[in-house]
């Protein structure tokens, strides 16, 4: 990759990175900015590193190597003989002075690395100001999807209940869900949950009850995933990792209900039981999807 182009890419690389952290400064919420800021500078650091590492890889120098470079290529003194300095030396007495040339010290020339580098800062903080000013003018996502899941809402006679916004969440608009439909939290094609499992909060029954499903059906499962089963079904049940379509599916299939999951473009998920479910047509419960609205990224909600 030719210096050019590799500059070419990290300026394109901060202007992106400068729209993606305008975009989520813009969505965060005051619960969750600090969050979001400390991510955004993350996100600077590690872009910056990887940059200058990649520069160098390149250049074959470090920044500081660099900088060295053009006082490496002062010119050394000359001592190659002149001709005729011998038989001039020899006409000259020994109280002779030096001429004044030959006295003076060359100056050192500029560092053109310096002005390299400084130019280049220079470049950089035009290129991330215009990206600021672009990122600016875009349309804030978080509002236009509130504004197209409030219409659907409308549409489809659904209330929203909202549900905190963190790794419990699926699970907790699941739980949300099965209480006020009154299905229960008790899943009913799989051992009766113990005592000790019942004084979980909701949404921790609502975890157990993904991660039991998958363990006792490991071979619909395990073809997508990323990671070995036990440390899997670990994270469901110990951890506040995030859920997905995956765990929807074990859950439909946990408690025998259809999951419909609303999407701001007005697309709508239907996850059925399927084969070995125990569906009933009116069992079926409703969460809302959201990409955009808020800070830590996506999130599930209840709709009642």
């Amino acid at each position: 990759e030719a210096l050019e182009a590799l500059q070419a890419r990290h300026r394109k690389e901060q202007r992106d990175l400068v729209a993606r952290i305008t975009q989520k400064k813009k969505s965060a919420t005051k619960k969750t900015r600090k969050g979001v800021n400390d991510e955004c500078e993350r996100m600077e650091q590690e872009l910056k590193e990887r940059q200058a590492q990649e520069l160098a890889a390149l250049t074959g120098n470090g920044v500081e190597e660099l900088e060295m470079e053009e006082e490496e290529e002062q010119p050394q003194d000359e001592e190659a003989p002149v001709n005729g300095v011998g038989k001039t030396l020899e006409n000259l007495s020994i109280s002779s002075t030096p001429p004044a040339e030959a006295q003076s010290i060359p100056k050192k020339k500029p560092n053109r690395a310096k002005a390299r580098l400084a130019r280049r800062a220079a470049e950089q903080e035009a290129l991330a100001a215009q990206a600021a000013e672009e990122a600016a003018n875009l349309p804030n996502q978080r509002e236009l999807e509130r504004i197209r899941m409030k219409e659907l809402f409308d549409k489809y006679g659904l209330q929203e209940k909202e549900i905190r916004a963190d790794g419990h969440c699926l699970y907790a608009a699941v739980a949300d869900q099965m209480t006020v439909t009154g299905l229960g939290l008790k899943p009913k094609i799989q051992p009766l949950i113990n005592e000790e499992k019942a004084e979980l909060p909701p949404y921790k029954v609502v975890r157990h009850a993904a991660a039991d499903f998958i363990a006792q059906t490991p071979d619909d499962f395990v073809p997508f995933m990323e990671e070995p089963l036990d440390n899997y079904l670990r994270k469901i049940r110990e951890t506040g990792e995030w859920g997905g379509h995956l765990e929807l599916l074990a859950l439909a299939k946990a408690y025998g209900v259809k999951i419909n999951v609303l999407h701001g473009d007005g697309r709508i998920d239907k996850i059925e039981p399927g084969e070995g479910g125990t569906q009933d047509e009116e069992k079926e419960i409703w969460l809302g999807y959201y990409k955009h609205g808020f800070g830590l990224g996506e999130h599930y909600n209840s709709l009642r």
